[in-house]
């Protein structure tokens, strides 16, 4: 049986136990995304992680807000990112939509990190455009989710994450969120 054991960012070992030692397969990747896929992440997250653009709802003229520091990573990640908010032209240096009806082109999943109350009219957006995935972002307390946008997810056959951040699985995940991924997991409010 092959394990994957990740190595820095640009290689991965395939390994192989046997009777008389171990072998390895260098793999050489392309992106920090394929070594994501690789590691030994929840199916659902791999899935959502698969797509290569996603639309972040709720992103603010704050640089230092939640939704903005997913939006910077998952650019980092070298994902195709749309910013959607309402009231802003644009953020983080880049236009923005005020709903994901104006977004031109198709979208592989949705991050909502806005307050609870707006979720499930970002999820309604999601079923009219024919989005198949939406996170929706939560760390300690009720975050952005909301017990009616998961009902919706589930209504429109849209596979839903409830809780937890792609800051937690994207490479490199810092410390906090290192360890925010542990503790959320053993409590059940992350996929394990």
């Amino acid at each position: 049986m092959w394990g994957v054991v990740a190595h820095a960012r640009c290689r991965v070992f395939l390994q192989r136990p046997r009777s008389r030692g171990t072998i390895f397969q260098v793999v050489e990747i392309t992106s920090i995304r394929e070594a994501m896929r690789m590691k030994s992440i929840p199916d659902s997250i791999n899935r959502f992680l698969s797509g290569q653009r996603f639309a972040v709802a709720g992103v603010s003229r704050q640089s230092n807000q939640p939704a903005n520091a997913i939006f910077r990573r998952l650019s980092e990640s070298g994902y195709d990112v749309v910013p959607v908010n309402p009231r802003a032209p644009e953020v983080e240096s880049v236009s923005c939509f005020p709903t994901l009806r104006d977004v031109p082109g198709s979208i592989d999943g949705v991050v909502i990190a806005t307050p609870p109350a707006a979720s499930l009219d970002v999820v309604r957006q999601c079923a009219e455009k024919g989005i198949p995935r939406v996170w929706i972002h939560r760390s300690f307390g009720e975050g952005s989710v909301s017990d009616e946008a998961v009902a919706e997810c589930e209504a429109h056959g849209i596979e839903c994450i409830a809780g937890g951040c792609p800051m937690m699985f994207c490479e490199p995940v810092d410390f906090g969120h290192r360890c925010m991924r542990w503790w959320l997991q053993r409590k059940g409010s992350v996929p394990r």
